[in-house]
Parts: C-alpha cells; sequence; structure tokens
C-alpha cells in the first residue's frame, strides 16, 4: 500500500505538470470550487483539466488516509511509521493549500516552484516510509554501514540534487509554458532570460551526473555490496537520460509533450536519490517481509 501511495505523489505532479503544459493553470480560478458559485467546471478543456487535477488529490488524500489508518494498525506498532504517515497527510494538505494560492496569485512562478519542490519532498518521504515499514529499525537492530565515504557522497549527492531541482523549476518559471492559456490573464514569469538560467540548470545536472558516475564506477571496480552498486547505477542511468532528455528539449524549444517527460525523470530521481541514500546502511528485513517472500517462492514451485 505504501508503494502506491509514493507512486500516487508522482502521479499529482504529472497531472499538475499536465495542468501547466496545457495552459489550464487558471482554467479554474477559483478553489477549492471551480468558480465563484460552481463546484464543477464548465464543459470546456481547461476547466476539466484543472478540475480534473483536483479531484486526483482527492483521490491521494483517500490513499494517504489508508496508509495512516495501517500505520496505526500495524503489529508490531511503529512510531516511526505513524509519524511518516502523518508527515504526509500535512505536505498533501499543504500541498492543496499552496495549490489554491497558486491560483489566486495568478500562477505566480515562484510559488509555483515552491509547489513542486513539496510535491517531490512528499515523493521522498514516501520512499522513506516504504522502506522503512520493510526493514528493521528496532533499537538494537542491525544496521551496519557500508562505507562511510559512499555515506558522505549519498549526502553530496542529495545536496547536489536540490540544486538541480531548485535550477530547474527556475528554468521553467522563466521559459514559455506559464500555465495560462489565450485569452486569461498572462502568468508572470521570473525576469531572467531562458538560456542564462537553462546553462546553470545544465551546469548543476553536470555535476551531479559526474558525482554519479564517478562513484558508480568507483563502487564497481572494487566490488561494493551488491545493493550499493545496484542504487549508484540505477541513479546514473536515470540521471544520464534525464540529462540527455533536457538537452533535447531545450534544443527543440520546449515542446509540452517532451516537459512532461523531463518531470518524469524529476520524479524517478527523486526516487533514486533517496534509494542510494537508503542503501548506505544494510538492515535486516522485517519477519513479514521474509515469510511473504518464501511464501511466493513456495507458491511458484507449486504452479511450476
Amino acid at each position: 500500500m505504501v508503494m502506491i501511495t509514493t507512486f500516487a505523489l508522482g502521479l499529482i505532479i504529472l497531472s499538475g505538470a499536465a495542468v501547466r503544459l496545457t495552459g489550464s493553470g487558471l482554467g479554474c480560478p477559483d478553489w477549492p470550487s471551480c468558480y465563484q458559485h460552481q463546484l464543477t467546471p464548465a464543459n470546456t478543456i481547461h476547466p476539466i483539466i484543472e478540475f480534473s487535477n483536483r479531484m486526483i488529490t482527492i483521490g491521494i488524500c483517500v490513499v494517504i488516509g489508508i496508509t495512516v489508518v495501517m500505520a496505526h494498525f500495524r503489529s508490531p506498532k511503529r512510531r516511526d511509521l505513524i509519524l511518516l504517515s502523518w508527515l504526509l497527510v500535512v505536505g498533501v494538505v499543504g500541498d492543496a493549500v499552496l495549490g489554491g494560492i497558486v491560483v489566486y496569485t495568478k500562477l505566480n512562478p515562484y510559488l509555483v516552484m515552491v509547489h513542486l519542490w513539496l510535491s517531490l519532498g512528499m515523493v521522498a518521504v514516501g520512499m522513506i516510509l516504504f522502506h522503512r515499514s520493510r526493514y528493521d529499525y528496532s533499537l538494537g537492530a542491525r544496521a551496519d554501514v557500508a562505507s562511510q565515504l559512499t555515506r558522505k557522497i549519498s549526502w553530496l549527492l542529495v545536496g547536489v540534487f536540490c540544486f538541480v531541482i531548485a535550477a530547474g523549476t527556475a528554468t521553467t518559471g522563466t521559459g514559455p509554458h506559464a500555465g495560462g492559456s489565450q485569452g486569461q490573464l498572462v502568468a508572470k514569469r521570473i525576469p531572467v532570460a531562458l538560456k542564462d538560467m537553462a546553462w546553470f540548470h545544465s551546469t548543476t545536472a553536470v555535476v551531479f551526473i559526474s558525482i554519479a558516475l564517478v562513484t558508480f564506477v568507483a563502487l564497481e571496480s572494487t566490488n561494493g555490496p551488491a545493493r550499493l552498486r545496484g542504487a549508484s547505477r540505477r541513479l546514473f542511468v536515470v540521471g544520464t537520460a534525464q540529462g540527455l532528455i533536457g538537452l533535447i528539449q531545450f534544443v527543440t524549444h520546449l515542446p509540452g509533450w517532451l516537459v512532461e517527460i523531463h518531470v518524469l525523470g524529476a520524479i524517478s530521481l527523486t526516487m533514486g536519490v533517496v534509494a542510494f541514500q537508503l542503501a548506505q546502511i544494510a538492515r535486516d528485513k522485517e519477519p513479514w517481509v521474509t515469510t511473504k517472500k518464501s511464501a511466493d517462492s513456495t507458491l511458484t514451485s507449486v504452479v511450476a
């Protein structure tokens, strides 16, 4: 269920990006209803797209609510899982309120940036919650650090990645996809040249990919722990693919569909950075995970 919640948090980011890229950001000029005296949208494309995004948010609230209930009724009960599940509640409420403020400020680009940061932060929390639900974090449980060096590098990657995301969202704030459409009030843009912001964003991305590459090569050449090598490999591959997509979208003048794929890449990279960070410490799996794996193996053998 927790993994479903994490993917759902990624879905709301994609749907929010679709709202902006289709020029539907002001399709519903009011919040939480679409219009001041009407809850539902008019039968036109932009209001329908914007209102659909809000409906997805409601669906995610339900999914997160189920996650909270499951954390409370889990046996044995774990305080860390309960706190993380409630952190998702706080995040989704804050994201929804911020979304309303974005509408009322006519798509203020700085608030749109924070809106995405918060959404990606919730994806990170969802990943941490999923990981912790599967591993033993009790007092005295095994917690073997693979390497102090790679642990420091993982934190360096987190820091650089934050700069990459900040620069990327700022680049979007200077670009053509403001979120409004023809006939609506044109949203303000960040007063920096797109090419300058794109250059800064690409520079931070190159630094991130370079660190990921060196880490991957070092782990492979020294035959590091399998979990670290796997996490490092995925991070480098996704980061490189994301960089190529970013380059292509810039030289092709930012087509909306390619920007949407780039947003998907940002979600994937967020999950990859968190996964590499969590892989630094080896822990024993929870008994229910081991039992389920054994049961699945037995079932496969019987079917075969």
